[in-house]
């Protein structure tokens, strides 16, 4: 055999990968140390900067503001001296010189000039201008240190000004009331006569930019004049750019507060510009020093802020509305660090270098010339030179592979007796098939061999006994032989999925060869036996009887679908078949009906006879009408005492009432529960599809809605849906939300009947009733939202203001001498919230009313629920001082033996009793009894509806004095009731 070349080359050595790895990671560690350093470093010089620019603006703002204020102090002392000394000058020894040919007198020193026109000398600017001469004397060498110019300008046009010089600049007929530092210090625009900085302006006598500070002169409370003194633009920024002298980066800027540029105008731009002009500023051209201005301008106070091109800070001047920012080049101050970058970079490179090269070499003479002379030693090996391998024997880890490899090299001499020994073990394997074989036959579980076409060549005994068959008999036959008829879509998926997937599990249902009657379902997994080169050689086919699990199933699923106690069809089951309908009728096949059913005082029925005779019943509504449906119709127990009908094929609404009606048949005949006959009926609503809607829940909310509507017509009935029931339904939801905006917004009013004592004609008390008045002034009647708050829980809201509202009422009525009661309807939610008694405790208390003069009036049906219940609510009432009213008694479901347990004080005949007076004479008969009976147990009685004098006769005959109705009054807001010609007890 050729020897073959065992050392690498090129980048096939793994010590020149090594190297150029160990390289690679030296110097991107190295670059990434380094640029953490650099970036860290250029963060606290920057930081660093930033803090001095910060600094630099505040002491050049601080400057500036302080040489502003001295400047205002100056000019502030000098009006003072002068005003004082104007004051006390007198016309007496006045030497004025001569007009000169424009009539103008004028005058001059080395000191100030001075100019007025003749026609304006009279005795005080007479004053001002002989005696103003000896102050600008005084004045002036103090002035002209601090400004360009300093001046007094009177209102006779008279005007002193220092330098002398200046008045040559001077127009004779020019109008220094126009003047802007003439206008500051008016006193229609300076009231307070304070000292003022006027903008920046085009002077109109030196022809300069100019700020100036005025001062206005008052002699005897009168204007006198106003003491200028001019700053020129040039002379205030001249400084600001030596500001930063110790850095040859840094610059400064002034701006105004609309974020322009204070600088002095060029000459050859301010020849152009009109007197009195102010002074705009210049626009700043750089878009990085706008951003930072117009953030400073958005905050109060210093602004200091850093980016990519500047590091800037500002501060704002206190005496004008100015500005001061310094900022300094980003780049400039990071040039010498780039510089430092680079170097510290190429050091970093050349230490990988040197360090790549170092372990290169260390790499080589510990680790790979021992490799190399290892894989010599595999290629000896190779070629069946054993004897010549000699390796190292050291403790190091290509030592352990040199032993191993010396290893390897002696058990390669024992290969032929393991040969010998595998043989051995596959004959063992043999044997130990032959054992599954016979597991096989012997297995519990079916096990079934088909050739590649699914044809049978073998089954276990145990999957012949499950088939009655015999083995011979279904050999060659295909495997569709053993299935169900129904099965025989089935054999089809199989045999495609096979084709496609070779592999198949499933559950399929089997039949029995000897009792085609008897079929029972396997679990079952078909999976492909192939030879070593992968051609398919048969299928194998395992199964698991498994018909127990599908009974259990089975009936999981009826108990999923069905109601437990009916047998009927549950509520999950309803909505697919509701749902398959509505397809049905997309489609066009056929129109249905869905009915509502809801047994009438089913709960009473439950509560008095218990929930066994309860269910007993649900039982047999069930089972009548399922015997009066047919076959293709659908009924369903949706809960409680609801049952629902799907009815199939339905043409109209005649066909529909048709059917309708016969069920309602189911009810006619009373129901036997125990020793008990219960007569019972139902409230049906009825909705046609898709006439009326073509979606599930429209359906189940129109018939929920045509049900109700039922209910509320008397029971035992049934009725259509229609769109007026949709109105309702959507109207009672719009009330809802408009109540609970009511609520929020405090809408409510409340009205008072006057309770009269027909003896006297005396008002002995009020009815509380509550009036809804909406913002658009619509008064909504208490029957068309009271409904919607007891439904909805908001009437225990509501309830709670009325009782406030009417102690309040109560209180202001006890306030002014009356002694008169009050009675407050309760509903039934407020009457079973516990805490009532709370509520109204703590009303007493707040409102201070006595609580016996309170009536809480509350309704039979409202007592007729849970009577313990009731009572318990009652007695925690009275404890509280206040009185009890049974309302619209005569009406409800009472008896005397309840009656006599509820600890109420008085009985409130219903209106319907004593409207037909005197027609009626079985109302007249009821009204006596009960007040007879109220009389023998204590109780007061009090008759509403009161409406004719012959009601009235008749109530006082039979001993019934306290009445109310629209005879006496109809119900009255507070402010009304004074309007009443009844008196008030007292």
């Amino acid at each position: 055999m050729k020897d073959v070349n065992t050392k690498p080359t090129g980048m096939n050595s793994l010590g020149l990968k090594f190297s150029v790895v160990v390289f690679i990671a030296i110097t991107v560690a190295g670059l990434v140390f380094a640029y953490a350093v650099l970036w860290l470093q250029e963060q606290a010089l920057t930081e660093q900067q930033l803090v001095a620019v910060q600094r630099t603006a505040k002491n050049y703002a601080r400057q500036l503001d302080l040489q502003l204020a001295d400047k205002e102090k100056s000019a502030i002392f000098a009006s003072q001296i002068i005003s004082r000394y104007l004051i006390s000058q007198t016309a007496t020894g006045l030497n004025l010189p001569r007009p000169g040919p424009d009539n103008m007198v004028r005058e001059q020193d080395n000191f100030s000039a001075a100019l007025i026109p003749a026609a304006n000398l009279n005795a005080n600017s007479s004053v001002i201008f002989s005696h103003s001469r000896l102050l600008w004397q005084q004045l002036s060498p103090l002035m002209l240190q601090q400004f360009s110019a300093f001046y007094f300008v009177g209102e006779h046009q008279f005007i002193r000004v220092a330098p002398a010089d200046l008045l040559g600049q001077f127009k004779p007929l020019h109008n220094f009331t126009t003047d802007i530092y003439y206008r500051e210090a008016m006193p229609e625009n300076n009231p307070a006569k304070l000292p003022r900085w006027t903008p920046v302006y085009y002077h109109p006598l030196w022809h300069e930019w100019v700020i100036s500070i005025v001062v206005p002169v008052y002699i005897k409370e009168q204007f006198a004049g106003v003491i200028v003194a001019d700053t020129a633009l040039t002379d205030l920024t001249r400084n600001s750019r030596n500001i930063g002298y110790w850095s040859r980066h840094i610059q400064t800027l002034l701006f105004d507060s609309t974020g322009n540029a204070i600088k002095a105008p060029a000459d050859s731009v301010s020849h152009l510009v009109a007197p009195n002009t102010r002074y705009t500023g210049e626009q700043i051209s750089d878009p990085a020093l706008q951003t930072y201005i117009s953030q400073t301008l958005q905050t109060s106070g210093p602004h200091s802020a850093s980016s990519n091109s500047y590091l800037f800070a500002a501060a704002t001047l206190k005496h004008l509305d100015w500005h001061v920012a310094v900022y300094q080049d980003k780049a400039a101050v990071m040039a010498s660090l780039n510089q430092f970058r680079g170097r510290l970079i190429a050091i970093f490179i050349i230490v990988a270098v040197a360090l790549a090269a170092l372990l290169h070499l260390i790499s080589y003479q510990f680790v790979l010339k021992r490799l190399h002379r290892l894989s010599g030693a595999v290629v000896k090996l190779s070629r069946g030179d054993i004897q010549q391998v000699n390796l190292d024997n050291k403790k190091d880890e290509i030592g352990m592979l040199n032993r191993a490899f010396t290893g390897m090299s002696a058990e390669i001499s024992q290969l032929v007796t393991g040969l010998n020994a595998r043989i051995a073990e596959k004959e063992q394997a043999e044997r130990a098939a032959r054992k599954l074989s016979k597991a096989v036959s012997f297995s519990s579980s079916g096990i079934l061999l088909t050739d590649p076409d699914l044809k049978i060549e073998y089954l276990n005994p145990f999957l012949t006994e499950l088939l009655g068959c015999d083995e011979r008999s279904v050999v060659d036959q295909s495997l569709n032989i053993l299935l169900a008829d129904e099965m025989e879509q089935l054999s089809i998926e199989i045999s495609q999925t096979l084709h496609e997937r070779q592999h198949w599990r499933g559950d399929i249902l089997l039949q029995h060869q000897k009792l085609p009657a008897r079929q029972f379902w396997v679990s079952l997994a078909i999976a492909p036996i192939r030879d070593d080169i992968g051609n398919l050689l048969n299928y194998v086919c395992a199964m698991q009887d498994i018909s127990f699990i599908k009974q259990s199933q089975k009936q999981m699923e009826h108990l999923a679908y069905y109601d437990i106690l009916t047998g009927l069809a549950n509520r999950s089951y309803f909505r697919d078949q509701l749902r398959k309908a509505i397809a049905m009728a997309h489609r066009g096949y056929y129109n249905f009906a869905l009915l509502y059913f809801d047994l009438d005082e089913f709960k009473r029925i439950n509560d008095t006879l218990g929930h066994d005779a309860g269910d007993e019943l649900l039982k047999e509504v069930a089972r009548r009408l399922t015997s009066r449906l047919r076959e293709e119709d659908t009924i369903a127990r949706l809960g409680g005492d609801e049952f629902a009908v799907i009815l199939s094929g339905i043409k109209d609404r005649h066909q529909a009432s048709t059917i309708v009606a016969n069920l309602q048949q189911a009810f006619h005949e009373p129901v036997k529960l125990g020793h008990h006959d219960v007569a019972i009926s139902a409230s049906i609503g009825i909705t046609v599809a898709p006439e009326d809607a073509a979606e599930e829940e429209l359906l189940l909310k129109h018939a929920d809605l045509a049900m109700y509507e039922a209910k509320a017509r008397g029971k035992n009935t049934f009725h259509f849906f229609s769109q007026d029931l949709n109105d309702a339904a959507n109207e009672r939801l719009q009330i809802e939300n408009q109540l609970r905006e009511a609520i929020r917004q405090n809408q409510f009013l409340l009205y008072f009947q006057p309770k009269v004592d027909i003896r006297s004609e005396v008002i002995i008390g009020y009815e509380t009733l509550i009036r809804w008045l909406r913002p658009d002034n619509k008064l909504v009647p208490p029957a068309k939202f009271i409904p919607v708050a007891e439904s909805t829980g908001l009437i225990v809201q509501i309830g709670e203001w009325i009782i406030l509202e009417a102690c309040r009422f109560l209180a202001r009525q006890q306030s002014r001498g009356y002694d008169v009661t009050l009675s407050i309807n309760l509903s039934v939610r407020q009457f079973n919230d516990q805490d009532l008694p709370l509520i109204v405790e703590r009303i007493l208390k707040r409102t201070g009313v006595k609580p016996r003069q309170v009536i809480f009036e509350i309704t039979e049906s409202m007592l007729m629920g849970d009577t313990d219940a009731a009572v318990n609510q009652l007695n925690q009432l009275k404890r509280l001082g206040v009185s009890l009213s049974i309302d619209d008694f005569g009406t409800g479901y009472s008896s005397l033996s309840y009656l006599k347990r509820f600890p109420v004080d008085e009985l409130k005949i219903d209106r319907s009793f004593v409207k037909d007076i005197p027609q009626d004479r079985n109302d007249m008969d009821i009204v006596a009894a009960i007040i007879a009976m109220a009389q023998k147990m204590n109780l007061r009685v009090v008759a509403e509806g009161v409406e004719t004098a012959q009601q009235v006769e008749f109530l006082r005959n039979n001993g019934c004095f306290e009445v109310q109705g629209y005879f006496y009054s109809m119900p009255l807001a507070e402010q009304e009731l004074s309007q009443l010609n009844y008196i008030v007890n007292t």
